[in-house]
């Protein structure tokens, strides 16, 4: 039987078995993976799957089972799971079937031609990538690879009040990855392309950026150890704040991992930096209508001019803090709250001014370490980082193998200026570069 009357059946087959309420969650996807190296196809990959998950209320307690099989064998097992699931749940917070909220947001449909291109086509791409990258500088004589990858997600959320609701996610990305290589002194490369549409994806420009980065690398040394002004490039900047956005989670707030837990309306960063939660942004990763509980998404500022304005929240967390969900649940293990198209909204100047106005200073581009060097309860971390030396304004010679120090909560009330140069680098996280002040760097 195909989805919907699988569905079906188990909704019908769950109330004939005395389940209260009962919710389905499923999710679908096709995705397609290819490398080039040295020329060729090195590796395809072509899978598809799907999974559901389902949950119902039996005697006031929560079930849970979820399966990959979609038969009439799967609806009974899915059932019996449940009923026997909830017979064991001794929790004294228990999670409810959410009917459904009166509107949803209209997002606008984004057209793709992910269909349109083929198989063929993709893998040239990847290898044009690649060869335009080798052909771009002489020091540049090999690759790690270029990737080219496409998705085509579905979710659906439907229950035993009446609620059905869909969404879905397609897009492409490409990376490729050069090596660059002068005398003793070795550098690799990376750029990153993602979109919706292929046909307008240039895949020679992808592969001579990822070279240039290559090549700006080489004969990279550390810097004196000191304290240093710093501006984080967009990229690097990104990678901070994926690792810290959970900071921001009501969820963390409440089992004190985060120590923003009670600081709503208090000026917790720079007046410089707003930062939004969007998931209806236009082409954004983690754009949708409704979340992992089927609640209304909606766009909000939860730091608005250095104000910490809202935490994000679940159904549960804003019951226990007595207020409105934001729409930011999430399934993974449970259900859990979660950042969508999650952002430091830009400035107005670009890059170049802010390097100018620094004057003296490191940029960095690139940060590593950041399970093992970054505490996202205190906000510390100790990262390694490579960059550029800035000096009188302008990108001087590269750095690498230095150390990066400091707090993410004193970062974000030290911002001197923010860029006009957001980006989201294959992620919902995004960030523009931002003029930190001053940091400790441990370098020779």
């Amino acid at each position: 039987m195909n989805k919907n009357e699988f569905m079906d059946t188990l909704l019908k087959a769950a109330k004939e078995k005395g389940i209260e309420a009962a919710e389905i969650y499923y999710r679908a996807g096709d995705n397609f993976n290819a490398r080039a190296q040295r020329g060729v196809i090195d590796h395809y990959e072509v899978s598809s799957s799907c999974s559901l998950s389902f949950r119902g209320m039996v005697n006031g307690k929560m079930g849970f089972a979820s399966t990959e099989a979609f038969d009439e064998q799967a609806i009974a097992f899915l059932v019996d799971a449940v009923i026997e699931s909830a017979a064991l749940n001794e929790a004294e917070e228990q999670d409810e079937i959410f009917a459904g909220d009166e509107k949803y947001p209209d997002i606008e449909e984004e057209t793709d031609d992910l269909d349109q291109v083929t198989a063929e086509e993709k893998l040239a791409l990847a290898i044009k990538a690649e060869k335009a990258a080798l052909d771009a500088d002489p020091r540049i004589g090999q690759t790690e690879g270029v990737v080219i990858m496409t998705e085509n997600g579905q979710v659906a959320l439907r229950n035993t009040y009446g609620l059905n609701l869909t969404n879905a996610q397609r897009f492409y990305a490409a990376y490729a990855m050069p090596i660059a290589k002068d005398g003793d002194s070795t550098a690799v490369g990376f750029k990153l392309s993602y979109g919706r549409k292929l046909r307008e994806f240039d895949a020679e420009k992808l592969g001579k950026d990822a070279a240039a980065d290559a090549a700006a690398q080489l004969h990279a040394e550390p810097v004196a150890s000191g304290e240093y002004r710093i501006v984080f490039r967009h990229d690097a900047m990104q990678s901070l704040l994926q690792v810290f956005c959970g900071i921001f989670s009501a969820e963390r707030a409440q089992q004190k991992m985060s120590l923003l837990a009670g600081r709503e309306g208090e000026e917790i960063a720079s007046p410089l930096i707003t930062i939004m939660d969007d998931p209806l942004r236009k082409g954004g990763l983690a754009t949708a209508a409704f979340d992992g509980e089927g609640s209304a998404t909606r766009t909000k500022a939860v730091v608005e001019k250095g104000v910490l304005k809202t935490l994000l929240h679940n159904r549960r967390t804003a019951k226990i803090q007595g207020v409105q969900t934001t729409g930011n649940a999430m399934r993974s293990g449970g259900m859990h709250v979660s950042p969508t198209n999650f952002y430091i909204v830009p400035g107005e100047k670009s890059l170049k001014d802010l390097l100018r106005d620094m004057g003296d200073g490191l940029m960095i581009t690139d940060v590593s370490g950041l399970h093992a060097g970054a505490n996202p309860i205190s906000g510390d971390f100790s990262l390694l980082a490579k960059g550029f030396v800035i000096r009188g304004g302008e990108q001087a010679e590269p750095v690498e193998r230095v150390t990066v120090a400091g707090n993410f909560y004193q970062l974000l009330k030290a911002v001197r200026a923010v860029a006009d140069d957001l980006d989201f680098p294959g992620s919902p996280i995004g960030s523009p570069s931002l003029d930190v002040g001053i940091l400790t760097v441990s370098g020779k």
